[in-house]
């Protein structure tokens, strides 16, 4: 058994987990990590992708109540078939930019520097976002959940999660964040990029292992165990992770995830300028 592999793994799976959901970019996060422990060959991309995975059954989890009451009453009820019209509706932009340019996106900036700098300028955003949250009171807003979400809200979240296609940049920033510039509450925000991260993301692993499938990367049986260490890891942190978010929002802003963007991006920035680590490019 090789334990270093399963050790890449475990640390992986975690990362994974803890940044999916956060506003920090797990992509970014992944890419980092991933050069750092020299794992960022085709095995390794193919690792990524179906982690992932574990990522989303831990919120399907979480809000499995909610997401079986869609499912059991969606003939009968107009919330429930809002709710999932609203989340393909906001799924589309951002799927359709990645079929579109995904490729010519993974060429270009699926590297630490263009991360890094990526991280620095979503910290800009967010502090930009939460100076104008203050100013906007709850009772400004007519929405309360995401029940309350119309097709337009919809469109607008997904058209600001366009933006997360820049690795470093963050889905569930893009989301959040680009939610409350359009007046949305916080809570609300986040709720929604818990939900919008089934259909985006799973469609792009499931995207990804087609691909896989019909270029198969060779795959041995400790690679194969690695997998499923990897995904267990990120299935745990990212449950831990979700429930402390919501906790999490009910009383403080995204400032403290700024400074760390723009610590983490500085920190790369510099070792990457003084040589103290070589970064691929």
């Amino acid at each position: 058994m090789d334990l270093i592999l399963l050790f890449k793994a475990v640390i992986l799976g975690v990362v994974e987990g803890l940044t999916e959901f956060l506003p920090i970019s797990s992509t970014g996060h992944l890419i980092l990590v991933g050069d750092l422990l020299d794992f960022n060959d085709e095995r390794g991309k193919a690792f990524e992708v179906i982690i992932q995975f574990g990522a989303i059954l831990a919120v399907c989890w979480e809000f499995r109540e909610k997401l079986l009451k869609v499912a059991t009453s969606f003939s009968g009820s107009p919330e429930s078939r809002r709710f999932v019209l609203n989340l393909l509706i906001a799924s589309v932009p951002a799927m359709g930019l990645a079929f579109l340019f995904g490729k010519y996106i993974k060429a270009v900036l699926f590297a630490p520097i263009p991360v890094a700098s990526a991280f620095i300028v979503g910290a800009l955003i967010i502090f930009w976002a939460e100076r104008r949250q203050q100013k906007m009171t709850v009772t400004e807003s007519h929405i309360k959940s995401v029940d309350d979400l119309t097709a337009f809200d919809a469109l607008k979240v997904g058209l600001a999660q366009c933006a997360a296609l820049i690795p470093g940049t963050s889905r569930s920033g893009a989301t959040i964040i680009g939610g409350m510039l359009f007046g949305l509450p916080r809570a609300v925000a986040t709720e929604f990029s818990f939900f919008l991260a089934i259909p985006v993301i799973g469609g792009a692993t499931a995207y990804e292992l087609l691909k896989l499938w019909k270029a198969p990367v060779s795959f041995s049986g400790e690679f194969s165990i690695a997998i499923a260490v990897g995904f267990v890891s990120a299935f745990i942190s990212a449950f831990v992770c979700v429930r402390w978010l919501i906790h999490y929002v009910a009383h403080h802003n995204f400032i403290p995830f700024a400074w760390y963007r723009i610590a983490f991006g500085l920190l790369v920035l510099f070792t990457s300028y003084t040589g103290l680590i070589a970064w691929s490019h």
